[in-house]
């Protein structure tokens, strides 16, 4: 049996664990990757939808233009034929949603991280897991079936709903299924929607259908008449029906390229950190795929947990444990709030009793009359709105998202492409950083306003939420 070491070892080579280990080998942390399919086996996706949060985070890492050009822009959404959803009042350069498969975003991060040395391991299984002060120990079995001991400073979990990781940690998995026999397809059709986003149910049947702008459609269906096993076989014609009887036509949906039955939970670790090992993505929460937040939430865990790891590895961190343990208190009500959104939207979906079905006409009547409540909902999905508590010595706008603000040196998210906390002044001022600030000056973007009478100094965290700010 060999033994070798790393910095962290990440489980896992969905779109989760490459964004954060690309941002880990990015800051010159040694990161080795592991992943139990073989190199080149593709990841059967049902994440087809990336948000403006999620963009913006990938904007940060030199990515969104070229994921933009893979997919197509949806700007309006409509949700049971009378809510619609207007996406251009987002306050951000993304102000839409983007239509792509999966695969193309982990193309993009897996080209990064390679470029950037992680060290992959294909067809490799984590089989133990200890841990002492120190580190954390993975017993592995290889490619060829050779035992393996990786040695690591830190280990994240970033394997998914059925967490290797999550389980050698002794950690429950506590929730239930919320929907089974979802059919999934991508098709194309003989004639185009009106609506180039649709959610919409009939009681017993809910169907929703999304461009990926090459001509493919994404359907997903539902019917209360048929809830079999996943292994049960779907064809075609199972998913025409269902989306006659959801959406009033099938829009002669022929030519399937792919087909599949699952089923949803909705599940939430209790803890995102046990000693020197983390969850993040569907190892650490799991929920319906309605409000295509699985993968952004996923994402997004990455990126906050990614600098928090680089920090305390660089020896920057003033106080090491307290950095780590807030990923856990920033992340995990995140988490929470995902599971009750979208818990709701598909509750809404599956109404079928005249009460629920009366509960979601108010629902969407009332939206569709109060533009802040839209707006704010709007926000919340696309993970706009998302915000975290103050760190500790300061107060808002501590712990709210940086909006892309132009300064001389650049948009502000082109200067987070260096994986780095920006300090923005103005010109000619040299600020003292704050004493909790798990940065020093060797590794800080200084930038400055692009208009002389702005007096504000801003600490932007590496991912563009701020850390602290004196107006």
């Amino acid at each position: 049996m060999s033994t070798t070491g790393t910095d962290v070892l990440v489980i896992g080579a969905g779109p989760t664990g490459l964004l954060l280990a690309g941002d880990l080998a990015t800051a010159g942390i040694d990161v080795t990757l592991v992943e139990r399919r073989p190199q080149g086996l593709g990841n059967m996706t049902r994440a087809f939808g990336v948000h403006a949060r999620t963009l913006e985070q990938l904007d940060a890492r030199g990515l969104a233009d070229e994921l933009l050009a893979t997919g197509t822009t949806l700007t309006t959404a409509r949700l049971f034929g009378r809510l619609d959803l207007d996406m251009t009042r987002l306050p951000t350069r993304f102000n839409h949603l983007l239509v792509t498969p999966q695969y193309e975003v982990e193309r993009l991060l897996e080209r990064r991280a390679v470029a950037a040395g992680v060290t992959f391991r294909y067809g490799t299984e984590l089989r133990g897991l200890r841990q002492d002060a120190d580190g954390a120990t993975a017993e592995l079995t290889d490619a060829d079936g050779t035992p393996l001991t990786l040695r690591a400073r830190y280990l994240v979990g970033t394997d998914g709903v059925r967490s290797s990781v999550r389980t050698a940690l002794g950690l429950p998995f506590p929730g239930r299924s919320v929907i089974r026999s979802i059919v999934l397809a991508d098709v194309r059709l003989a004639e185009e929607p009106a609506d180039s986003f649709s959610v919409s149910g009939s009681g017993d049947t809910f169907a929703f259908l999304a461009p990926f702008g090459d001509g493919w459609y994404r359907v997903m269906g539902w019917t209360r008449t048929r809830q079999v096993a996943d292994s049960e076989p779907v064809d075609l014609d199972e998913v025409r029906e269902i989306a006659r009887l959801a959406l009033g036509t099938d829009y002669g949906m022929h030519d399937a390229r792919w087909i599949s039955r699952f089923h949803s939970d909705e599940r939430q670790a209790p803890a995102y950190r046990v000693g020197r090992a983390f969850l993040a993505g569907d190892a650490a929460h799991v929920h319906s795929p309605a409000g295509g937040q699985g993968m952004n939430t996923g994402l997004q865990d990455a990126a906050n947990l990614s600098w928090k790891l680089i920090a305390v590895l660089r020896g920057e961190a003033p106080d090491p444990e307290a950095l780590l343990d807030s990923y856990q208190s920033e992340r995990h009500p995140v988490g929470a709030m995902v599971l009750r959104s979208s818990g709701t939207i598909v509750r809404l979906a599956m109404a079928h009793t005249p009460l629920t079905r009366a509960a979601r006409s108010l629902a969407a009547r009332f939206l569709n009359a109060v533009p802040r409540a839209s707006a704010r909902a709007m926000s919340m999905i696309s993970g706009l709105g998302i915000s975290y508590a103050p760190a500790p010595g300061t107060g808002r706008p501590s712990g709210r998202r940086a909006p892309d603000v132009p300064l001389r040196e650049g948009r502000l998210y082109e200067l987070l492409r260096r994986g780095e906390f920006v300090l923005i002044a103005p010109e000619g001022a040299d600020p003292a950083l704050p004493t909790t600030a798990p940065v020093t000056p060797k590794h800080l973007v200084r930038a400055t306003w692009p208009d002389p009478s702005k007096e504000a100094v801003v600490l932007v965290r590496p991912d563009g939420y701020v850390h602290w700010a004196r107006q």
